[in-house]
């Protein structure tokens, strides 16, 4: 097996990430309302642009809290 054929092993940090049930909730939550409006036209330009920007704003504060480290995962629970 060449090093090329591993798998990186995931650091604890991401695995409790992984594990964290509301970061989970939120992102499955998204991903089912991406998935549900894919190809379809069920907002307007204008809803869409905003649940763009709520989408954004959303991912910052996950990025933030899961790059945080313990006393950002703290405050998530």
């Amino acid at each position: 097996m060449t090093s090329s054929d591993r798998q990186p092993t995931p650091s604890p940090e991401a695995m409790d990430r992984r594990r964290n049930p509301r970061l989970r909730e939120l992102v499955d939550e998204m991903m089912a309302s991406i998935r549900a409006a894919a190809n379809a036209e069920l907002w307007s330009p204008e809803e869409r642009a905003r649940y763009e920007a709520d989408m954004a704003r959303i991912m910052d504060s996950v990025r933030s809290q899961a790059l945080g480290g313990p006393a950002a995962r703290a405050r998530l629970e």
